[in-house]
């Protein structure tokens, strides 16, 4: 069975063409800094390779939908629900779906949702406290970048020999944390939307709700403007000043002399570094950080900011290891491990979807 795989980001557009179960890589391709998602879904090339089936990393459905299910209209009307949870997600893969059921109209269509891997963590780390009437209503913590966590903790440990009590940091355009205690996510940093926790790259993080309302009153503002301001001018955007809010472009500035890019850096290396003391307590201890992510497994610089500090945690980070290489590897080995990973979403993806679809077995006598 042949998987196909997009994987839309925020900010990118990827794809794998996996074939199953045997997890053969047939094609793949990537797409940076993407504004239009129906062109980028349009450039994607099989090969040749004939596709049995679509499946979305899909965000945010609700409570109903947190697993991984065939697309129908049940789904799609979730997915339509929750959009103002996930405007810069849900738009998108609405979009894509659409897109795929139009050139491709006999496939089967699966949406993987990102909370799946979350299912895990205890609800008194997942409750707020807010009236009755808003949690029936689904006011809760999802948590989402699940499949990447995941593979992080599957991969970090293969490469450590055991299961551990692991930090994994998903840096890139957006950007999560999970504890991670053998192999289970305990908790999360988003919460209810991907809009919460650390800053991302044009969406806020964390932010006290009555400073959304104070500005709404003080200004005549809309939930439409309001919604818009903090999806697509917050986050490093926002602190920076610089339009996308892409570290790589921060970096560059900061290095010409960019206070307020420098500032920003600062208040996303603060927030992983806080993160991370935070969730050795939740879990009782740390064994291992494992970064990823466009930012996390590529920029030196940035994990070495991240882990300056930490050592009263056992974390010492191996500077010259940490420059070098590429693909998943220990960059520190050690009271606390520090791994640099890229991560592989599809293949999660492809996983679930597989067991979803994959052909009941057939015992003879």
């Amino acid at each position: 069975m042949n998987l196909l795989i997009p994987n839309l980001g925020s900010t990118s557009l990827k794809y794998q063409i996996l074939e199953m179960p045997s997890e053969k890589l047939l094609g793949k391709g990537r797409f940076e800094r993407v504004d239009d998602y129906r062109k980028a879904i349009g450039q994607i090339r099989t090969g040749g390779v004939p596709v049995d089936a679509v499946a979305f990393k899909t965000v945010h459905a609700g409570p109903q939908y947190r697993g991984t299910h065939l697309i129908d209209d049940g789904v799609l009307q979730a997915l339509a629900e929750f959009l103002p949870a996930a405007p810069a997600h849900n738009a998108i893969y609405l979009a894509a779906i659409q897109a795929f059921r139009e050139s491709l109209p006999d496939t089967p269509l699966v949406a993987a949702f990102e909370p799946e891997f979350h299912a895990t963590i205890p609800e008194y780390a997942c409750l707020y406290g807010v009236p009755e009437q808003w949690r029936a209503d689904g006011v809760r913590k999802y948590g989402f970048h699940g499949a990447s966590h995941q593979y992080v903790a599957e991969r970090a440990a293969e490469l450590l020999g055991r299961q551990t009590r692991l930090v994994s940091c998903h840096l890139g355009g957006s950007s999560s944390m999970c504890a991670i205690d053998r192999g289970r996510s305990v908790d999360t940093t988003m919460g209810f939307s991907p809009q919460s926790g650390l800053e991302n790259a044009t969406r806020h993080g964390d932010l006290d709700v009555f400073a959304v309302l104070f500005m709404m009153e003080r200004h005549g503002w809309t939930c439409d403007q309001v919604r818009g301001q903090l999806a697509k001018g917050g986050g490093l955007a926002g602190l920076s000043g610089i339009e996308g809010g892409d570290v790589r472009d921060l970096e560059l500035a900061a290095a010409e002399g960019n206070i307020r890019a420098a500032e920003a850096l600062r208040v996303f290396v603060y927030q992983v570094k806080k993160t991370i003391g935070a969730y050795s307590a939740a879990m009782g201890g740390l064994d291992a950080v494992a970064f990823t992510g466009g930012i996390g497994e590529n920029s030196a610089r940035l994990r070495a900011a991240c882990c300056q500090g930490l050592e009263f945690l056992g974390i010492s980070l191996d500077t010259e290891a940490n420059q070098r290489g590429s693909g998943d590897r220990i960059v520190s080995d050690g009271k606390v491990a520090v791994l640099a990973l890229a991560t592989n979403e599809e293949l999660m993806v492809a996983r679930r979807a597989y067991k979803v679809l994959r052909p009941p077995a057939i015992y003879l006598a």
